[in-house]
């Protein structure tokens, strides 16, 4: 089971301030952070997102294909967050929408960095 997932950031405290505003709409809040890190859950217990800035001291990249996704446990939240992170200046990647006949509803964005994301629920 994935216990946290760490996306880099060429600009740390941006990025900061992107997932503390996106976060708060599902409760989140950061839980553990340095100089360099970021982690931001629900509660300390559950998976948890952060942002760090590359050990290396290399410029932070995103993965063709690599995806962050965050589960929620309505449509409306859904809503929420892809329209936060596109008021926050996130970059639309498929808006939030029923995918298939399965009950997966879904919303795609990337963040400052263009980490790609989507948030869901199963309805």
């Amino acid at each position: 089971m994935i216990g946290y997932v760490t996306l880099g950031t060429n600009n740390y405290d941006a990025a900061a301030k992107f997932y503390d505003e996106l976060l708060a709409v599902i409760g989140a809040s950061r839980f553990m952070e340095s100089d360099r890190f970021i982690a931001w859950a629900v509660s300390p217990t559950q998976p948890s997102l952060g942002i760090i800035k590359p050990f290396d001291g290399q410029a932070a990249t995103v993965g063709n294909g690599t995806m962050v996704s965050l589960i929620v446990n309505s449509r409306d939240k859904v809503d929420a967050v892809h329209a936060k992170a596109l008021a926050l200046g996130g970059k639309d990647e498929g808006p939030a929408g029923p995918r298939g006949d399965s009950g997966f509803y879904a919303g795609y964005f990337r963040d400052l960095d263009g980490n790609k994301l989507n948030v869901f629920c199963m309805a």
